[in-house]
């Protein structure tokens, strides 16, 4: 499950389709994601949008070949569904 609007920003920037592309994106980086690329707080913030409210949210931030810069991307896990909140170049170091 995603956010429409919010990934449909973000995959313009990202140079992806949503419709076409945004299953293999998302996959690239689960597979090469491991814990030290974890950026979230600990405890994980908690969600505040209804769907997922709540639920608490993983933020990490990878390097992938596809892109040339680092992405960021944060999720939630509800009833055994990945739930993406955001998914864009990571901001807290480019200062964008």
């Amino acid at each position: 499950m995603v956010d429409p609007v919010t990934i449909a920003a973000d995959a313009i920037d990202l140079e992806y389709t949503v419709e076409d592309e945004l299953v293999e994106v998302l996959g690239g980086l689960l597979d090469m994601t491991t814990p030290r690329h974890y950026v979230g707080t600990q405890p994980p913030q908690k969600s505040y949008k209804a769907q997922i409210q709540g639920l608490e949210l993983f933020a990490f931030a990878v390097e992938n070949a596809r892109f040339k810069y680092r992405v960021y991307y944060k999720f939630a896990l509800v009833e055994n569904a990945f739930w993406l909140v955001s998914l864009h170049r990571d901001r807290r170091r480019s200062g964008l």
